[in-house]
């Protein structure tokens, strides 16, 4: 994600809305995050438009649960895919 996505999504969705100093650089909490991987599930990944994501995120509550879950099993794949790759090194030596 770009910074340039990321300011827009924070005028697009109220619940994009991170703390900022006097400088105006912006710090976003752990919170910020999820919601930032769920709006880009839901538009990036889903194909949802900006609309559809709102009324989603709006009426959806188990959003959060499944992105969550998408995160870990892709952790998983990572590190499956980590240990086939060393096991293949090895068997070629």
């Amino acid at each position: 994600m770009n910074n340039s996505l990321i300011r827009y999504w924070e005028q697009e969705f109220p619940i994009l809305r991170p703390k900022k100093n006097r400088k105006g650089n912006r710090y976003f909490t752990p919170e910020d995050i999820q919601n930032l991987q769920i709006i880009y599930h839901l538009v990036k990944e889903k194909g949802y438009t900006l609309d559809g994501a709102r009324v989603a995120l709006a009426t959806n509550t188990k959003i959060s649960e499944t992105v969550s879950i998408i995160s870990r099993l892709e952790f998983v794949k990572a590190e499956l895919q980590k240990l086939k790759d060393s096991l293949t090194d090895k068997a070629d030596n």
